[in-house]
């Protein structure tokens, strides 16, 4: 099947966190094959590739801190303060500080990751998750969970600046690429509400409906938009689904069968393939995105959480 697709115009890592093995899982793009594990800190989840593509930063929740990964050597470098319990987080544009969700501790860490300081530590709502910043760096989104909210965050003074009510337990934060629009899965809620960053009010919820499927096991997770604008691709965890949304109507256009309890999702650089992580099946599904069609599944490790991909 992988043989139909066009050329890779490049061959990227595409690296999994499996928070049940404490595992980095590594896969060639090209090949589409695991080509090793390495054992991290306890309970990996959130991961992300630094801008410059040099390392892979994993959030190691149980250890309280951030592993540093060389992505050439695939070694552990450097561990990085993180505050209690991270769990996801996301970089400025520049490259740097680091804006780190801790879930047990209410509140959102700005680490300096070059000299390993905390800058600042705000105070958000119940169980924070899910983590976005603007393309123009200027304000940062942390979801809580339980509190229900999208906390709006100015980067430079590190003050709360307004709060959206979204739907039950919030995960994930994604703008878009022209800083317009963000838009915030909420998994028990069922929906994805797409805000307006300027007005910060809700445009729409986004619903879902998978036929003969029940509506409790849709539960939005994790959201990718493409750099042209043009489609949102969410993950519909226990649904074993990601919709695609057109970003333009704000409608679902199609749903793609994955593994079990799709959870995260990534493209390669080149936006050829999404990856996306099923934690139930422990494996990670492949989608061609100009297809739209899945074109693979790779086993991992167990209960694979986080994906990013890298050089």
């Amino acid at each position: 099947m992988w043989g139909l697709l066009p050329c890779q115009a490049q061959a990227y890592t595409i690296f999994v966190s499996s928070e049940k093995d404490n595992t980095i899982t590594v896969i060639d793009s090209e090949k589409l094959q695991v080509t090793n594990k390495i054992k991290v800190g306890r309970r990996p989840r959130g991961i992300l590739v630094t801008h410059d593509g040099k390392y892979l930063l994993i959030c190691a929740s149980d250890d309280n801190r951030i592993d540093v990964m060389d992505t050439k050597t695939l070694k552990v470098v450097r561990s990085l303060k993180s505050g209690p319990d991270p769990e996801l987080f996301v970089l400025h544009p520049s490259g740097n500080p680091l804006y780190i969700a801790n879930e047990n501790d209410n509140q959102v860490t700005v680490l300096d990751i070059e000299k390993n300081i905390v800058v600042a530590e705000v105070p958000v709502g119940v169980e924070p998750e899910g983590m976005g910043v603007s393309p123009d760096g200027s304000v940062m989104v942390n979801t809580s969970e339980t509190t229900n909210m999208a906390h709006f965050i100015d980067t430079k003074t590190h003050k709360l600046v307004d709060s959206v009510l979204v739907d039950s337990r919030p995960r994930f934060a994604e703008f878009s690429s022209d800083g317009r629009m963000l838009w915030v899965s909420a998994e028990l809620g069922g929906t994805v509400s797409v805000i307006d960053t300027e007005t910060r009010k809700i445009v729409k919820k986004i619903e879902f409906k998978v036929p003969g499927l029940p509506k409790e096991t849709i539960q939005p997770v994790g959201v990718r938009l493409t750099r042209d604008g043009s489609r949102a691709f969410v993950a519909l965890g226990p649904a074993n689904r990601v919709a695609v949304v057109n970003t333009d109507t704000l409608e679902v256009e199609k749903y793609l069968l994955v593994g079990q309890r799709v959870w995260q999702l990534a493209f390669t650089p080149d936006e050829k393939l999404l990856i996306t992580t099923n934690g139930n099946s422990n494996d990670v599904s492949v989608i061609d995105v100009e297809g739209l069609k899945v074109v693979k599944s790779i086993n991992v490790g167990r209960a694979p959480w986080g994906v990013a991909v890298g050089p």
